[in-house]
C-alpha cells in the first residue's frame, strides 16, 4: 500500500518523526483550554488571546507543521534538527505570551525571531527535495509564509499596546 503522500519513506518513521510535535501541541491546546476556561472568572487582561494563540500558534499550526515535515521531506530529518525546530517554535511562543502578558515588546520580538528561525529550520528540513503531491508542498509553504507574515504584524502590535 503506497503512502498516503506517495513518499518513498517508511511510514512509521514519519510517524516517529511528528510525534514530538503532536505531543507538544497536544500540551499547548490543553493549556489553552485550561487559560480559556480560567479567563473570565480570574479577570486575565490577555487571557482570551493567549489561550488563542497558545491553542492556534503552539498547538494547531505546530501540529500541522510538523506532520507535514515529516512527510514531504525528501530524506529523513535529524534528531538534532527536530530538537533545534521544537525548542526554538516552543520558546518562542512562550515569550511572546511571557512579553504581551507583561508588556514587553523586547520579550514578544525575541519570541518573534525564534518562531522565524524554527520556520527556516521547518523550509530546509523540506528542502528542494521534497516528496509528495505538489498541493500538499504548497499548502506546507503557505501555512509558513501565513505564519512569517504574520509575525511583523504581532510585533507590530505588541509595541503599540506597550505604548
Amino acid at each position: 500500500m503506497p503512502h498516503a503522500l506517495d513518499s518513498p519513506r517508511v511510514p512509521g518513521a514519519l510517524a516517529k518523526e511528528a510525534l514530538p510535535f503532536r505531543g507538544v501541541a497536544l500540551a499547548w491546546v490543553i493549556t489553552g483550554g485550561l487559560v480559556a476556561a480560567v479567563t473570565g472568572p480570574l479577570g486575565l487582561d490577555h487571557g482570551s488571546w493567549s489561550a488563542a494563540f497558545q491553542v492556534l500558534v503552539g498547538g494547531v499550526l505546530q501540529a500541522g507543521l510538523g506532520v507535514a515535515q515529516s512527510a514531504l521531506a525528501g530524506r529523513p530529518i535529524s534528531r538534532r534538527v527536530l530538537a533545534a525546530e521544537l525548542l526554538t517554535w516552543n520558546l518562542g511562543c512562550l515569550a511572546v505570551i511571557a512579553g504581551t502578558v507583561l508588556a514587553a515588546p523586547l520579550i514578544v520580538d525575541a519570541g518573534g525571531l525564534l518562531l522565524v528561525v524554527a520556520m527556516a529550520f521547518m523550509i530546509r528540513a523540506v528542502g528542494r527535495g521534497a516528496k509528495g503531491p505538489a498541493w500538499a508542498l504548497w499548502t506546507y509553504r503557505a501555512f509558513l509564509v501565513l505564519a512569517f507574515v504574520s509575525i511583523p504584524i504581532g510585533l507590530f502590535l505588541a509595541h503599540t499596546r506597550a505604548g
